[in-house]
Formats: structure tokens, sequence, C-alpha cells
């Protein structure tokens, strides 16, 4: 199953269990912290596809954490959030790399609806596909298995990962080695069949990470091969 993750940054409880309830309604998972430390760290952590960033947060404000951010290079859509309604508070926010500003008191579902229309605006809404056990982010171009409480990164070579993404973003389909050809190395390739099977084993290995680990692709007899996490 995959998931879009959103961090809600707000010292406030209640409003940041306000704001889970209607995301949560919509499919999204929500995670929650109450400082701009703890955001900062989060971020790192649980790589979120969206932050909601207060600004008047203890330790660390939200425009402090929106630059240190930015100054990162991280891309991460920020909609800010604040009491305050002043022109240049808006303003200082957007130049400090915010995408989108909502001024409290806020309808929730106007909150929804400006995190779906950014996702939209932005294409981020599949760049990340989650499951149990592995993440596969394409922006990144980073593959992480979680085995036995510890979180590993899996080298794929670029194609591997064309793959791997082309598989895990079509989950529960079977494709035939026809079919990932054409997706995957392109309509105009002329190599043979073997060489989906060659990429295949290979991407088997470096996903079974112990004895216990999932496996996600699987051959269909007679068709080809699918993405299932079992």
């Amino acid at each position: 199953m995959t998931t879009t993750k959103i961090l809600v940054v707000d010292d406030e409880p209640n409003v940041c269990e306000l704001i889970r309830i209607y995301l949560e309604r919509e499919g999204y998972d929500v995670i929650i912290a109450h400082d701009g430390e703890t955001a900062l760290s989060l971020i790192e952590q649980e790589r979120p596809q969206l932050v909601v960033l207060d600004l008047m947060l203890p330790k660390l404000d939200g425009w402090k954490v929106c630059e240190k951010l930015r100054s990162r290079g991280n891309k991460i859509p920020i909609i800010m959030l604040s009491a305050k309604g002043e022109e240049m508070d808006r303003i200082l926010g957007l130049e400090l790399g915010a995408d989108d500003y909502v001024t409290k008191p806020f309808s929730p579902m106007e909150l929804v609806a400006r995190i779906k229309a950014l996702f939209r605006r932005l294409g981020t809404q599949e760049e990340v596909l989650r499951f149990e056990h592995l993440t596969i982010d394409k922006t990144r171009r980073e593959v992480l298995l979680t085995a036995d409480g510890q979180q590993e990164s899996v080298q794929l070579t670029p194609k591997e990962f064309e793959l791997l993404w082309f598989l895990a973003s079509n989950r529960g389909l079977a494709f035939s080695r026809e079919q990932i050809l054409d997706k995957v190395w392109g309509y105009d390739y002329f190599g043979d069949t073997r060489t989906v099977d060659a990429h295949i084993k290979r991407l088997r290995q470096k996903l079974q990470v112990t004895e216990n680990s999932p496996q996600y692709i699987h051959t269909i007899w007679g068709v080809g091969y699918k993405f299932e996490e079992k």
C-alpha cells in the first residue's frame, strides 16, 4: 500500500488533531511535530511529501525551519500556517521558499483543497511509493529497505530503478516481458526479453536483504512479472 505522508507542525495540539482528522479522511498519512527542531528531525527521518508549517513555534520558528530546509536544497512543498495576516508575513514566507500561505482561523476543508492543488501543481503526489518494508523515492532516486528494525539504502543502476518504479507504481498488475521492454527500455530498443529476466534477477537479489525479507517481484507463469509485497 502506498500513502502520501504529510507533516503537520503546530504548537497547538488541538489544531494538529483537527488537521489530522481531515487529512486522514482523505487517505493521507499524518505525522505531528510541536516545535521547529522536531520538525526538521522528522523531515529527515520520515521524508514526508509536504509540510504544513505554523510560523509561531517554540525552539525554532517556522521562518527558520523553512530557511534551513531551502538552504540545504530540500524542495519539499511547504504550506505556512499563521494567525498573522499581515502582508509582510506572507511575503517573507514566500520569499523564504514557502509554496502557499494560510491564515488562521482557517477552514480545514480549504486547507485540504490547497494541499491537493499544490500536489497537482508540483506533480509530486506519486513521487514516493511507500510499502510496509520498502520506500521508493523517485525524486531522490533512492530505495530504502527496512529489515530487523534497521533501514538500509539499496544501490540500483538507473535501469534497475526505472524497472522497479514501473512495477511498483503498477502494483498488482501483471506485465509480459514485451510490455516491460516497451515501457522501461522504449519501443525502439532492439534487445530481447532475456534483458528483462536478467534485471529482475538482480533486483530480487538486491531487495532480499535477509532470508525473512518480503518478496516483491513475482513471476506469473505464462504472462511475465508483477509487483506485490508478500
